[in-house]
């Protein structure tokens, strides 16, 4: 009997942000010709251009002197540029970065390949003992997008969930482990730009959202049995990386083999132990 596909669509990814770091930058107005030019998101784009593999922390200062911009100008859109996500600020050092909101302007944030290496393995191992497909995933804007991910040989699932693929915050497991990990102001923003996008929906995916928020609070992970897709079911859990936006790790199986006690007692659990592996990995690598 031939297998149902639930193939979701991935996008495409613009190049890297590239810029010189010899010296200060001019202002945008005098490196934009066309007057049709909309000045702050000229002036938010310059800022994002700053930081590459030689500059990857970033004061406001600096940022001021590298794009020529007022630093009061600097800091307002830094501002807006962390509550959207595109950028991280560490209160210790009083320094900026990008972050994973970025992927979907330049895919400068998956550049990172220490943080696919250290988790290729792990999740290979955990694909192919358990006849699942394992996902990585970050945010970018309302959508987790796929960083990298591994099909059990003998999953038998006609998902394609390559990296680049995007699914909904609001309408994914993994967009839930997700939020549950975000410092509370930016999870109150997105939970509003969810509202306004899904509208008078909203209340039932907010209850829905908060049911897998609790079980992670109480299990580590969250769990949809054939909730979305009868044939499917998934497991999802957070990812938590100093000085890092969060990350998501999720299995998706057959329902059939994914019963609620298995996931209760056997991949949930290991899932969160392998996401736990990972963060150690992870902050060795990037320490």
């Amino acid at each position: 009997m031939a297998q149902p596909s639930f193939a979701v669509r991935p996008r495409g990814h613009p190049n890297q942000f590239k810029g010189s770091k010899t010296g200060p930058r001019p202002p945008p107005r005098q490196r934009v010709e066309s007057n049709v030019m909309v000045m702050p998101l000229a002036r938010g784009l310059a800022v994002l251009e700053c930081f590459g593999t030689e500059q990857v922390w970033m004061s406001n200062k600096q940022i001021a002197l590298e794009t020529g911009l007022p630093v009061p100008t600097v800091s307002r859109l830094l501002h807006s540029l962390v509550t959207l996500g595109y950028v991280r600020y560490d209160a210790t050092q009083r320094k900026y970065r990008l972050a994973a909101a970025a992927l979907g302007l330049g895919y400068a944030a998956t550049a990172d390949g220490a943080i696919r290496r250290a988790a290729g393995e792990e999740m290979r191992k955990f694909a192919e003992s358990t006849d699942t497909y394992v996902t990585l995933g970050t945010r970018d804007q309302l959508d987790v997008i796929v960083v990298d991910s591994y099909l059990g040989s003998q999953a038998m699932l006609a998902l394609d969930l390559t990296p680049g693929t995007r699914m909904s915050i609001v309408a994914s497991l993994a967009g839930a482990a997700l939020l549950s990990a975000l410092p509370e102001q930016e999870r109150s923003y997105l939970q509003g730009a969810l509202e306004h996008k899904v509208g008078r929906e909203w209340p039932a995916q907010r209850r829905r959202i908060a049911e897998k928020i609790s079980q992670i609070r109480e299990l580590g992970f969250c769990m949809s049995p054939g909730e979305w897709v009868p044939e499917l079911s998934s497991i999802s859990t957070p990812i938590y990386i100093r000085k890092r936006p969060p990350w998501v790790l999720s299995c998706t199986g057959r329902t059939a083999y994914m019963s609620r006690i298995r996931m209760e007692r056997e991949l949930g659990p290991r899932l969160v132990l392998t996401a736990q592996l990972l963060q150690e990995r992870m902050a060795v690598v990037l320490s």
